[in-house]
């Protein structure tokens, strides 16, 4: 009776996990097929292109170029036209896009987040309210209003409709409330004013927050074409994601330039996520702590 009792009950044990084992590979191996799913686009992007035009149409399907091509498209885009210049307008157009955000965002998000007044609720409403207008809806009355100031063709035109983001608020907001507000508390009393408690305390626990916007905010206006398109008319305020509607020509798309250009305008963007992706995913998972 003993030595029958002391015996271990092997198949109750080691059937749960080895059901858990294949459960474990096989969410591994999902994951791995969404991971390439979400990848090859890019890897067919960069593939194609280094090919002539003949080999991207070709009915074997090849990720490395049979006849190289990639000196010829990459430098049709950067050397045939002025694209160190649509760069450049990129930038300025995203950079000045975001700086304003983060001045007008933050001080809106910490008087929702902190401070207690009349029609917070409505107001922060209001702002759920906005995420949920794109800018397609308001885009032919802010046409028509900057034309009638005579800002059509410049830089401020571009920016204008997203100098001020809703999201922005919203998440900055979501954040700063997991600030502790005996800190704050303790600020007042030694006789911080609201935007020294701001700057001096606020903003160095909201690098997480601010950076995952940025990550945001940095690809969506980089990436954005329908603007631009309505506002630009001169070749001097061409952005890197307009000029890619240039290498239409007479015999059809130029598909291994237009390849090549949209790899150097994915670029810069993989480059911000990679150097900001730990404050990137930080950011994300602690403005969801506290509602």
């Amino acid at each position: 009776m003993a030595s029958s009792a002391s015996q271990p009950a092997a198949p109750a044990v080691t059937r749960p996990l080895s059901l858990r084992r294949i459960g474990h590979h096989a969410v591994t191996v999902l994951l791995f097929l969404g991971g390439l799913a979400m990848v090859f686009p890019f890897i067919w992007m960069v593939s194609s292109s280094l090919k002539p035009k003949s080999e991207i149409f070709a009915p074997q399907f090849s990720l490395l170029p049979r006849e190289f091509h990639g000196l010829v498209n990459f430098g049709k885009v950067l050397f045939d036209q002025p694209y160190l210049l649509y760069i450049l307008n990129s930038l300025i157009v995203c950079i000045g896009i975001l700086a304003v955000q983060l001045v007008t965002a933050v001080p809106a998000a910490y008087a929702l987040a902190k401070l207690r007044f009349a029609g917070s609720s409505i107001l922060f409403g209001a702002v759920i309210a906005g995420i949920t207008i794109p800018v397609n809806v308001i885009a032919i009355p802010l046409y028509i209003g900057i034309v009638k100031v005579g800002l059509i063709n410049t830089y401020l035109a571009m920016m204008f409709p997203f100098l001020v983001s809703v999201f922005a608020i919203f998440l900055f907001r979501q954040f700063f409330r997991t600030f502790p507000d005996s800190i704050i508390q303790a600020a007042r009393i030694d006789g911080f004013s609201e935007i020294e408690i701001i700057l001096r305390l606020i903003l160095p626990s909201a690098v997480p927050a601010i950076a995952a916007f940025s990550v945001f905010s940095f690809v969506s206006h980089w990436n954005d074409l329908y603007w631009p398109l309505i506002v630009v008319q001169s070749q001097d305020k061409v952005t890197a994601t307009l000029s890619m509607m240039q290498y239409k020509g007479d015999l059809g798309i130029d598909y291994g330039v237009t390849f090549a250009a949209a790899t150097i305008v994915t670029a810069p963007l993989v480059a911000a996520f990679l150097f900001a992706r730990r404050l990137f995913i930080q950011g994300i998972t602690m403005t969801g702590v506290k509602g």
